[in-house]
């Protein structure tokens, strides 16, 4: 099967084409025809990190970790699923899992769902990971009907689909970005948009809550950022994050009583543990996306797999606006 490969790790490493002996599933897996993937920000991070990262795959590595396809082959014990269905997952490229920078992926069966029938492949592709983070993270942070909920980082992969969760959920969101493209893309699916370069959080909080802060924050910039978003929390709020990977002063969190959360979606996938609930979260995302209450966002570029190395610098220079998409 044709793939992209890297055969060293690092920022200046690039993919490489490659033959590579077609895979067969084993028990409990089907093998999936990849029509497209796309680019994640954990992605970027294992090409230039390598080994640093401890879910890194060896060398040469096929990464890729969303995928949307169509199921070729059915492993043993598989059952739910045929030879022609079309699937959507989050299921390699990290550890030992092939990626979907290829024409085939052997995908473990509890990892994948049945494609949205309303969305094409390319756009199918962009769902699994982002979408998986912002229905756990909602979940983590107990948000319901009739709460202040702020996203931080509104536009973002992970964040526009919160948005769209929260608000399905009965919550009141706002959510925070910059430059006309992403308030737009905010205002679009229903939140009040923050422009966090030209407001304080003060005002914001004054003006979205009354001055009394947001019942939960989901922080998908995390980082430093976190102490602002402690800052817009209410008093016993919950904080969620997808980036904790900083020391910060817990100090202002202590004094609100709040509850942090982060949410490291990949953990079933690396410890081969509870991989079924992403495929049942994929499923009612399904679900939702059919009935017409949540619809990804699409970077307007789009890239050969032969282009997966633009593809990535799409997505680090940080002009793309919604997921960064392969079509393989």
């Amino acid at each position: 099967m044709r793939a992209m490969t890297l055969n060293d790790y690092g920022t200046e490493a690039a993919f490489q084409e490659a033959d590579m002996p077609r895979p067969q599933p084993e028990p409990g897996r089907v093998l999936v025809r990849v029509k497209a993937t796309s680019v994640n920000t954990i992605d970027t991070m294992i090409k230039a990190m390598g080994k640093d990262l401890p879910l890194s795959p060896d060398l040469p590595a096929v990464l890729g970790m969303d995928f949307a396809g169509i199921i070729e082959e059915v492993g043993d014990g598989v059952t739910g699923y045929a030879v022609g269905d079309e699937v959507y997952g989050c299921a390699g490229g990290l550890a030992a899992l092939q990626g979907a920078l290829a024409e085939f992926i052997p995908a473990d069966a509890r990892l994948i769902a049945p494609k949205p029938k309303t969305l094409s492949m390319r756009e199918a592709a962009a769902l699994p990971l982002v979408g998986i983070t912002a229905w756990e993270g909602l979940e983590r942070g107990g948000v319901a009907a009739g709460q202040k909920v702020l996203v931080q980082g509104g536009a973002g992969g992970v964040g526009h689909l919160a948005v769209q969760l929260a608000r399905h959920l009965g919550a009141e969101v706002s959510a925070t970005g910059t430059g006309d493209g992403q308030l737009s893309v905010i205002e679009g699916y229903g939140a009040r948009p923050i422009d966090f370069m030209a407001e304080k959080i003060e005002d914001y909080v004054a003006s979205h809550t009354g001055g009394t802060g947001f019942d939960a924050v989901f922080d998908t910039v995390g980082g430093a950022n976190l102490t602002n978003s402690f800052a817009a929390s209410a008093l016993n709020a919950h904080v969620v994050t997808t980036v904790a990977l900083s020391e910060i002063d817990l100090s202002p969190a202590h004094f609100k009583g709040l509850s942090l959360h982060i949410v490291f979606m990949l953990l079933p996938m690396l410890h081969d543990v509870r991989r079924e609930v992403h495929g049942e979260i994929l499923a009612k995302l399904t679900e939702l996306v059919d009935a017409g209450t949540v619809k990804p966002l699409l970077d307007e570029q789009s890239f050969a797999l032969t282009q997966v190395g633009d593809a990535y610098a799409r997505l680090q220079s940080g002009q793309a606006i919604g997921k960064v998409v392969v079509e393989v």
